[in-house]
């Protein structure tokens, strides 16, 4: 007969279950878990128990908001409003107004600050006629809380451009790309300006392929910018730019064509996946809005995958990539908000519409 089955654990068990049990019991415990399930997992995790939400929210308040700035109202406002969707608490927070209100402005982080670049504005005094900017403006973090007056685009007005940070450490303020757009008299810009923020001074870089406006931009992690949709009317075209050489004689800007997109686009958004892909998202096409959405794999084998569309026709809208998971908010009539988890592909609206009632578009959007 076989001996009876013991029941006692040996102490090395009881000591690998006492250490599991008292990680357990650690805020930062789930914090470090939040922080590799992403965005929308870490959300998840906090109805695991008090213990689970505490370290949830230790890691949910480490990430940037989403500032949202500017914009056009459904029934034609040109607003000065920004707000930050806090994602600790899924909640806008109203943040000090712009100097200057305008819509079809350029946006983007530049060493932890929100800078808006150009767009359109009501003019001063008696001329309140709306029409492009070179005024540029900046939300410093842990400065006051308020935006301040930079230098102008020497470049001249501008709207409808895309504004990509520069790796830089040499400048006073930083830099920017600045690409694409409509100048001051309405004509479409294939220029790709380096502007100097400190000074305003804008240097003329190697041209895009297309002249391109309310267009899809983002920065892959090794440099190289990617450019989508939009031309005069919605196109399928994409292209990439390359950083310069670091030390060549001809230091200049790369162009290239990439694989067309599935359908045209204008007013899309754009974002670079955990992955590295690039995701274009929504906007307008030929006929009609889509909600659509699709990604391009680099490498050898450059192709177009499809993502799964978003809940609401959003174009012109706010979005940002944050935590293996991106944003949107707005855009057209809506003021909705929804949240893209890559792990799952699947869409969800989020309980956080943007505190305007009346719609917004074409406003800026950054992480901060």
């Amino acid at each position: 007969m076989a001996p009876p089955t013991s029941s006692k654990t040996t102490p090395h068990a009881d000591a690998d279950s006492c250490a599991i049990d008292r990680a357990v019991s650690l805020p930062e415990f789930w914090a470090l878990v939040a922080a590799r399930s992403g965005l929308v997992g870490a959300w998840r995790l906090t109805g695991v128990c008090r213990v689970a939400r505490t370290g949830v929210r230790e890691f949910l308040r480490t990430l940037p908001r989403l500032v949202v700035c500017g914009g056009k109202t459904g029934r034609g406002g040109v607003l000065r409003e920004v707000w930050g969707l806090s994602l600790a608490t899924l909640q806008w927070e109203a943040i000090p107004a712009l100097l200057c209100a305008r819509y079809g402005h350029a946006c983007c982080t530049v060493r932890g600050s929100v800078v808006v670049i150009g767009g359109r504005a009501p003019g001063d005094g008696k001329n309140q006629r709306l029409s492009r900017t070179s005024r540029v403006e900046m939300l410093s973090k842990g400065a006051g809380g308020a935006f301040v007056e930079l230098p102008p685009l020497s470049c001249g007005a501008i709207s409808d451009a895309a504004a990509v940070a520069v790796d830089e450490k040499d400048s006073v303020q930083g830099q920017v790309l600045l690409i694409g757009g409509a100048g001051h008299d309405g004509a479409l810009s294939s220029s790709l300006q380096l502007v100097d923020l400190a000074t305003g001074v804008c240097t003329q870089q190697a041209d895009l392929l297309h002249a391109r406006y309310n267009f899809a931009a983002a920065r892959l992690p090794d440099g190289r910018i990617v450019c989508a949709g939009e031309r005069l009317v919605p196109t399928t075209t994409v292209e990439m730019l390359g950083p310069p050489v670091q030390g060549a004689m001809d230091a200049t800007w790369t162009r290239r064509e990439l694989p067309a997109m599935s359908v045209e686009r204008g007013g899309c958004g754009g974002c670079v996946l955990s992955d590295g892909r690039f995701a274009v998202l929504g906007g307008m096409s030929t006929y009609a809005g889509t909600s659509s959405c699709e990604a391009l794999s680099f490498g050898a084998d450059e192709h177009w995958t499809p993502l799964s569309p978003m809940h609401e026709t959003h174009a012109h809208f706010a979005c940002a990539a944050v935590a293996e998971c991106i944003i949107v908010a707005g855009g057209l009539l809506f003021t909705s908000a929804e949240v893209y988890d890559e792990a799952l592909d699947r869409w969800l609206q989020l309980p956080c519409s943007l505190p305007c009632n009346d719609g917004l578009r074409l406003m800026g959007s950054a992480l901060m």
